[in-house]
């Protein structure tokens, strides 16, 4: 069991991992922007870290200062949500090579959900429905057209009957 975690993240999800945290006993760690300094998560951590101006890219999802706010606060591990650094590879990659624990899928797993067209061959392979779709590159105007066209007769509407009076 972990003894402090930091949520790499805002909002209603960070919110609701800090409250499932201290029911199990964990200490909490939020990270805000200067746009987040008065949010609700940030006031119900443990502590917290400011880790930049207001735009994602220039604080959520940089991994360095996640990173840094990891080191400066001694999380064990990280809670990334959703969205932002969740999805990220690099940034499993990053805590794995910190020694710090990620609460998420294995890097693999990550790739794999990434990559939208192994995702669905993946899903397909376990037996899970798929919506119809084209699963190969797409090399020129041409090639398009063909791969719409072959959808569009598989998703075509059938006609509404009439409802009954």
């Amino acid at each position: 069991m972990f003894k402090k975690i930091l949520i790499a993240n805002r909002g209603e999800i960070a919110c609701r991992v800090i409250k499932t945290a201290r029911k199990m006993g964990i200490k909490t760690v939020a990270v805000y922007s200067d746009a987040d300094r008065n949010a609700l998560h940030v006031k119900m951590a443990d502590e917290a870290i400011h880790i930049g101006p207001p735009p994602a890219n220039q604080s959520y999802i940089v991994i360095d200062k996640i990173m840094q706010a990891i080191k400066d606060s001694g999380a064990e591990a990280v809670h990334p949500g959703y969205g932002f650094l969740s999805e990220n590879p690099k940034f499993a990659e990053a805590l794995d090579k910190a020694g710090v624990a990620f609460i998420g899928p294995p890097v693999k797993s990550i790739e794999a959900m990434g990559d939208k067209i192994t995702s669905k061959k993946i899903a397909q392979e376990a037996g899970v429905s798929t919506v119809p779709g084209y699963m190969g590159l797409i090399a020129d105007a041409e090639d398009f057209l063909r791969s719409t066209s072959s959808i569009a007769l598989i998703l075509r509407p059938r006609p509404l009957a009439a409802a009954p009076m």
